[in-house]
């Protein structure tokens, strides 16, 4: 289930269980979607490959987790 809206968002519990082991796998040779670090560095480039529908490469993401991704990202990537 998704958070509520008024729910902080955090990377562990949030945000790293939207990235399967396919798609962690499949980004290592960029950066590793499993790790805070990683994920909050390319944070904008990942939110503009889910909102387009480019990530994952095997369909996109359904419009309420993105939504989640990017409000996680509006609020400063919190750990």
């Amino acid at each position: 289930p998704l958070p509520p809206d008024d729910e902080t968002l955090h990377f562990e519990v949030h945000i790293k269980p939207f990235f399967r082991s396919r798609d962690q796998k499949s980004m290592l040779f960029r950066f590793d979607l499993w790790k805070y670090a990683d994920v909050k560095e390319n944070a904008p480039e990942i939110l503009k490959r889910v909102d387009n529908g480019t990530m994952p490469c095997d369909g996109a993401w359904p419009k309420e987790r993105v939504s989640v991704f990017a409000r996680w990202v509006g609020a400063g990537c919190p750990e």
